[in-house]
């Protein structure tokens, strides 16, 4: 065995020595999806990079190794996948969440970057100028999909979530939610946030709707971006 098989050996034991001690705590564990450095005391903060504060590195799309969560939270994290990742994420999530359990995510609002980003009646520096912020919102970060609620709604009801509601920054009935919240935030304007924040409620699953989403997207833009 090589020395990078031995190191992958020993990072995937370590991996399972985490996920075991998790899933063997006392109260039902709680999972902070792509936490990157705001870590959150409490929960099981997971994202794709080894760095400080993260307590499972995984890549979440490739599944989640746990059962009977509580809750999961994702903020700032949908808009980093795929659309068929983000669906795939969602279901996974569905499939992790205990009864009663709940998923919060938040992720920036199609509408609001289109509504305050970009003015077709404006002038042609004005323009060149909002063609490029525009792009940038969409494919800056690594930004991969933008979401408004309508898709949002019918893609988390697809995975099976029911209730869906909309909330505020940091505003939550449930308290393991309330205040959750830690990236930067932005201006709103009237009646449109900046950020979609959604919480949903593990429902029953949901085979043919979730069958026509996935036709729906499909058809609509995965087709269209094959080599």
């Amino acid at each position: 065995m090589g020395v990078l098989d031995s190191a992958a050996v020993e990072k995937e034991r370590h991996a399972m020595s985490l996920f075991s001690r998790f899933r063997s705590a006392p109260s039902r564990p709680k999972l902070h999806v792509g936490a990157g450095r705001a870590r959150l005391e409490g929960w099981v903060n997971i994202d794709i990079q080894q760095i400080p504060g993260v307590d499972v590195v995984a890549d979440v799309t490739q599944g989640l190794q746990f059962e009977n969560v509580e809750a999961v939270f994702a903020e700032h994290f949908l808009e980093h996948l795929a659309i068929d990742d983000a669906i795939k994420f969602l279901l996974e999530s569905h499939r992790v969440l205990g009864p009663g359990g709940w998923l919060r995510l938040s992720t920036p609002n199609l509408t609001w970057v289109w509504s305050t980003h970009y003015h077709p009646d404006g002038t042609a520096d004005a323009l060149r100028h909002e063609a490029l912020v525009i792009n940038r919102a969409f494919r800056g970060w690594r930004h991969q999909f933008l979401w408004n609620r309508e898709i949002l709604g019918e893609a988390l009801a697809a995975c099976g979530f029911e209730p869906v509601r909309w909330c505020r920054y940091g505003v939550s009935e449930l308290p393991v939610f309330q205040g959750i919240e830690r990236h930067e935030t932005y201006i709103d304007v009237p009646d449109l946030p900046h950020v979609i924040i959604a919480e949903a409620a593990k429902g029953a699953p949901q085979p043919e709707r979730l069958a026509r989403f996935r036709e729906i997207v499909q058809r609509e833009i995965l087709d269209h971006m094959a080599d």
